[in-house]
C-alpha cells in the first residue's frame, strides 16, 4: 500500500509539471526562426573503457566478487571491464536524450564481452532553466553518492558491496522526478568536469518509481519500488565543497533461488534501505563516506532458507589529489564492511565482507589513466549450494582507463 501512495504521488507531481510545462510553452513568445541544426548534428559521442588484471600477488585464487569484478581470482585473467559509448544531447530546448550501450558486459564466466543497454532516458524538462526535470527510461536509480558517480570517475575500481547491492549495476526502468536551482546544476557540472570526482548532477530533490528487479530485467510482482534523494553540494569561502545526501527506497523483490535446495516457499521479499552520505572533495585532501541500514531477502545457512533479515554496511575513504605537471596523481585508502544479503544473486547470498584497498590513480592529462590497488579482504558468501564459505586474501589490482 505504501508503494502506491508514492506511486499516485510521483503521477500527481508528473500531471502538475506537465501542466506547468504546457502553459510555459503556450505562454512563451515565439522566436524568429533561424537555420538550426538538424536534431542528429546535436548528438556527441564519446566513451571510455576499462582494461584489468587482478592475479597479481594473489594468496586465494577461491576469492571472488561477483558483484564487482567476475574476473577476481580461479580462471580470471586480463579483462575488458567496461567498453562504453554515449550518445547524449539536447535534441530541443526542453528534451535531452542519453543512451549508453556497453560492448563488455559480462554475461557469464564462460560468455564475456556482450552488447547490453546501460542507459537509455530521456530527459524532459518543465521550465525554460531546465530546473524541473521527468526522465523516463532506464538510468541510474538516484540512491547513494558512489552508485550515481560514473566509473570513468571514481577512484576505487569497483563501488562498494553495502551501498551497491540495494541497485545491481545501479540502473533500473522507471520515471524520476529531478529538481535542481541552476546554479547547482552548474556546481555538479564543475565537480565532474573539474577533476573532482563528482558524481554528476541527479538533483538536490529527487523522487521516483521504478521496476525493482534491476536493469535489463522484467517486472516480476506488479509493484514498482519508490525512491527519494535529497543532496546539496556546500561551497565554503575557501572554496571547499563538501556534499551531504540522504536517501531511501522501498518495494519487494523477487529472487531467484537455487533449484530443490533452498527450502524458502516465498520467492518475494520485503526490499528497502535508508542511507546517509558525506563527500568532502579533494581540494587537495578529500573524505567520503557512506553508510546504510535496512531489511532484505538473505539466505540463512541453518535453516537453508531465504528470509528477510536487517542488514548494514558501508565504506570510508580519505584521498590526496597532487598536480604533477599537467598530470594528476591521487592516492587513496578505503575501507568497506557489509552485513547482509544481496537479492540479485542466488538465494540472496548471505555476504559478510570486510575489504581494505591501498592504491593510487594516475591521469595523464585527460586521455589515460593508470589504477593501482592492492586488496586484503575477508569475504563470506553463502548460498544453498554453498552453504560454509568464508575466503581471505591479498591481490595486486591493475587497471588501464582510456577516454576518448
Amino acid at each position: 500500500m505504501t508503494t502506491f501512495k508514492g506511486l499516485s504521488c510521483l503521477m500527481a507531481i508528473c500531471a502538475i509539471s506537465l501542466t506547468t510545462f504546457c502553459q510555459n510553452s503556450i505562454s512563451e513568445p515565439k522566436k524568429e526562426v533561424q537555420t538550426s541544426k538538424k536534431w542528429y548534428d546535436k548528438i556527441s559521442l564519446r566513451g571510455y573503457a576499462q582494461v584489468r588484471y587482478n592475479r597479481l600477488l594473489e594468496t586465494n585464487d577461491k576469492l571472488k566478487c561477483e558483484q564487482c569484478d567476475k574476473s577476481w581470482g580461479e580462471n580470471g585473467g586480463f579483462f575488458i571491464r567496461r567498453g562504453r559509448l554515449v550518445l547524449s544531447g539536447d535534441i530541443s530546448d526542453r528534451l535531452y536524450i542519453y543512451i549508453q550501450p556497453d560492448f563488455a558486459s559480462n554475461v557469464s564466466n564462460s560468455f564475456q564481452h556482450s552488447l547490453q543497454i546501460r542507459d537509455a532516458y530521456f530527459d524532459l524538462a518543465l521550465d525554460t532553466k531546465k530546473e524541473y526535470r521527468l526522465r523516463f527510461g532506464q538510468s541510474k536509480v538516484p540512491y547513494g553518492f558512489e552508485n550515481m558517480q560514473s566509473s570513468q570517475n571514481r577512484l576505487a575500481l569497483d563501488r562498494a558491496d553495502a551501498t551497491n547491492s540495494p541497485v545491481s549495476n545501479e540502473r533500473d526502468l522507471g520515471v524520476f522526478f529531478y529538481y535542481a536551482p541552476a546554479e547547482i546544476r552548474e556546481r555538479f557540472k564543475y565537480l565532474v568536469n573539474s577533476g573532482l570526482k563528482g558524481s554528476g548532477d541527479y538533483g538536490v530533490f529527487a523522487f521516483g518509481a521504478y521496476n525493482g528487479q534491476n536493469a535489463n530485467k522484467a517486472e516480476l510482482n506488479n509493484e514498482p519500488h519508490i525512491v527519494s534523494r535529497i543532496t546539496y553540494p556546500f561551497k565554503l569561502k575557501s572554496g571547499q565543497i563538501i556534499e551531504a545526501s540522504v536517501q531511501a527506497y522501498t518495494g519487494k523483490f523477487v529472487i531467484e533461488k537455487t533449484a530443490t535446495k533452498n527450502k524458502a516457499t516465498e520467492s518475494q521479499y520485503i526490499d528497502r534501505r535508508m542511507a546517509g552520505s558525506l563527500i568532502i572533495y579533494p581540494q587537495p585532501f578529500g573524505f567520503q563516506a557512506e553508510y546504510n541500514i535496512g531489511e532484505g531477502p538473505e539466505f540463512n545457512p541453518t535453516t537453508m532458507k531465504t528470509e528477510i533479515k536487517n542488514l548494514n554496511g558501508g565504506y570510508a575513504q580519505i584521498m590526496y589529489r597532487k598536480k604533477v605537471g599537467e598530470n594528476h596523481i591521487t592516492p587513496f585508502v578505503k575501507y568497506q564492511y557489509y552485513n547482509g544479503g544481496k537479492k540479485h544473486e542466488i538465494d540472496a547470498r548471505r555476504y559478510i565482507v570486510k575489504d581494505l584497498e591501498i592504491g593510487a590513480e594516475w591521469q595523464l592529462k585527460d586521455f589515460f589513466e593508470l589504477t593501482a590497488i592492492y586488496t586484503t579482504s575477508d569475504r563470506t558468501f553463502e548460498d544453498a549450494a554453498l552453504p560454509v564459505n568464508n575466503q581471505v586474501g591479498n591481490l595486486l589490482r591493475l587497471q588501464a582507463q582510456f577516454n576518448f
